[in-house]
């Protein structure tokens, strides 16, 4: 076994500009193939009544009921277009809307029986590649969890600059 010298501290640093620059790429990437995913699971089921996003909103309200703005705040909906969206699932009988009583500008959302039901195939579909990953993608010695939580701190970094900015 040969030993090969560590990089010089400025290939170093390049290394790790590039790395981060690939993650970057790699999580816009894996969004939208979620997005895909989705889309091609419904339209396997013939599932037409929503959108892969809405699909996706629906799954992250759960059973939760929230304002339009805490969709942002909490994580569930990363789209600029939050209202065309919430107006689809409510004509499409998968959201129930209802005016705030104290603040008669605030919509306060939660699915519908109808949207639970479609709440429950999506859980069905990540059910499936939460198998998938454990047999074909995670290897050996790399724990999950961790990535989960390497992740939340690049989220809590990103949303602190997001903060200091204004």
């Amino acid at each position: 076994m040969t030993l090969q010298p560590a990089p010089a501290p400025r290939a170093a640093a390049q290394l790790a500009a590039q790395d981060y620059r690939d993650l970057l790429s790699l999580l816009e990437r894996l969004h939208r193939l979620l997005l895909d995913v989705i889309k091609d699971e419904f339209e396997r089921l013939r599932l037409p009544e929503v959108t892969h996003v809405q699909a996706l909103l629906i799954y992250n309200i759960g059973d939760h009921e929230v304002t339009a703005g805490e969709l942002k705040s909490r994580g569930y909906y990363q789209g600029s277009n939050v209202s065309y969206n919430l107006k689809k699932l409510v004509e499409g009988g998968f959201m129930h809307h209802q005016r705030c009583e104290i603040d008669r500008r605030s919509v306060r959302v939660r699915l519908t029986p109808q949207g639970k039901q479609m709440r429950d195939r999506i859980e069905a579909l990540f059910a499936r590649h939460e198998g998938a990953v454990t047999e074909r993608v995670a290897l050996p010695g790399v724990d999950l969890g961790q990535v989960n939580h390497i992740l939340r701190r690049l989220e809590q970094l990103w949303s602190e600059q997001i903060r200091f900015i204004y």
